[in-house]
């Protein structure tokens, strides 16, 4: 049943649901939204999480006044 899921002539029909659903104008930014949301759960997803990293101390510069 799943196997016939992903033809072209379905894909096809997807787009052009997406289309008349949403219009031209805002996929571009559901498509944005939807690939920023990927990205935050897979990073999520391996533990690459910005709050768990320690933050990298910066070098301390030294001034020599002579």
């Amino acid at each position: 049943m799943l196997e016939n899921l992903l033809r072209p002539t379905h894909l096809l029909l997807l787009v052009i649901a997406a289309l008349l659903l949403f219009g031209p104008s805002k996929l571009p930014e559901l498509g944005r939204s939807f690939g920023t949301m990927l990205k935050e759960f897979k990073k999520g997803a391996r533990g690459d999480d910005d709050e768990q990293k320690p933050q990298e101390a910066q070098p301390v510069q030294e001034t020599n006044k002579s």
